[in-house]
């Protein structure tokens, strides 16, 4: 039986198509040619290694798109320029004028802003906002109109984690898609998909690609024919597909990604450890930590965790920016995912409103997002602690 491992490393390539070349090329052309006028007019768009212009599809974004699609248990996948542009192509794809969506509160800050930006005031749609815990709040807010239902889980502030097979449930009785971001987790860690959800969203400038230099995005599902509709109606006609270089850096990235969230995982739990002991810090938000209020559903819906974690100190709201600016090993950036160790506060400048409607306190402003990267478990752990020693 063929594993995650084998799927990362060598699926959907052929070296007898390339001369031999153990690592598919990147094809940087722009159209493909046809033998006779007949086949190009007969084309079936949909057929797998058939390519026509590089704005529908391109065969290195394929390949990596077919190990995704297997790696998620899906039927197709389809890769875009970024994380931002997956997301509203999901939105647009399973939603009209005049529909109502159901939306985590803590979700991706500028799929939020998308919706009450754009979505609500230019295409007459109405969003609910929903903690997520509560799975009578999100069936009671379901309506005739309802679309879709976003998701993420684990989210990246406090890390909180919902029900996926039992909002699933929900949705299918009502007729309702459901999208999840999947980025924390990778399709190693949480298969969406196995749980009942319609849609997958990964931002490929976190663990799947890996080293900071990459931006896109792609979405997978089991519905054939919402993926035909996504590759044909929608990433074709905003021409939002990833470049073909990108698409091969990808490629590289993903052979690398086991051992990487491997890596990721054990330095974030030894430090998550060390945080929770340490007596400055009030509270840790780590999914693989036992104290974490959600940690019966992670057991059995994530397989994992990976390096990403918030920490809140047991001091006043400038501190944190102290700790944060006291770090040497740590960059000050808003991504994570790749193989630096990174430190954010977050949510420093948020409102009050912003901090009511996350249910967050004014504490909030204080929380700091930390990513393990991969510098060593013993060098992070003791960058931390001079940090905190000058708090």
């Amino acid at each position: 039986m063929k594993t995650d491992l084998h799927t990362l490393t060598h699926a959907a390539e052929d070296s007898n198509l390339h001369y031999g070349a153990v690592v598919p090329p990147i094809y940087l052309n722009s159209l493909h040619l046809f033998n006779d006028f007949e086949s190009y007019a007969n084309v079936d768009r949909f057929a797998d290694d058939t390519f026509i212009y590089g704005r529908c599809s391109n065969p290195t974004v394929q390949i990596a798109e077919k190990k995704i699609a297997l790696l998620e248990n899906g039927v197709r996948a389809a890769i875009f320029s970024s994380g931002m542009a997956a997301a509203a192509s999901a939105i647009m794809a399973t939603c009209s004028a005049g529909s109502h969506i159901i939306c985590l509160r803590d979700v991706y800050q500028p799929v939020k802003r998308f919706l009450n930006s754009y979505c609500i005031p230019n295409l007459a749609m109405s969003v609910t906002y929903v903690a997520g815990q509560d799975l009578c709040e999100i069936e009671q807010a379901i309506k005739p109109e309802t679309s879709l239902i976003i998701l993420e889980s684990p989210a990246t502030f406090v890390f909180t984690a919902v029900d996926l097979k039992a909002i699933a449930d929900i949705a299918k009785k009502h007729n309702v898609k459901t999208y999840i971001d999947n980025t924390y987790c990778t399709p190693l860690y949480q298969k969406p998909l196995d749980l009942g959800i319609d849609i997958v969203m990964h931002t490929l400038s976190k663990y799947l690609g890996g080293h900071s230099d990459i931006i896109g995005g792609v979405l997978v599902s089991s519905d054939d024919k919402l993926m035909k509709k996504i590759h044909s109606e929608i990433r074709e006609w905003y021409g939002g597909i990833i470049g073909p270089m990108e698409g091969w850096l990808l490629i590289r990235s993903m052979r690398t990604l086991a051992v990487r969230l491997r890596q990721h995982q054990e330095t974030a739990m030894e430090v998550a450890r060390f945080l929770e002991a340490h007596p400055k810090v009030k509270r840790v938000y780590y999914t693989g930590l036992a104290s974490h209020p959600q940690a019966d559903i992670i057991a059995r819906q994530q397989t994992g965790h990976t390096g990403l974690l918030s920490i809140e100190l047991d001091a006043p709201l400038e501190k944190a920016v102290e700790f944060i600016n006291a770090l040497q090993l740590f960059g000050i950036g808003v991504s994570w995912g790749g193989f630096e160790s990174l430190a954010l506060a977050p949510l420093y400048n948020a409102t009050d409103e912003e901090l009511e409607f996350l249910k967050l306190s004014k504490n909030g402003r204080g929380l700091v997002r930390l990513h393990c990267g991969l510098e060593g478990t013993d060098n992070i752990i003791q960058d931390l602690t001079q940090a905190l020693a000058r708090v």
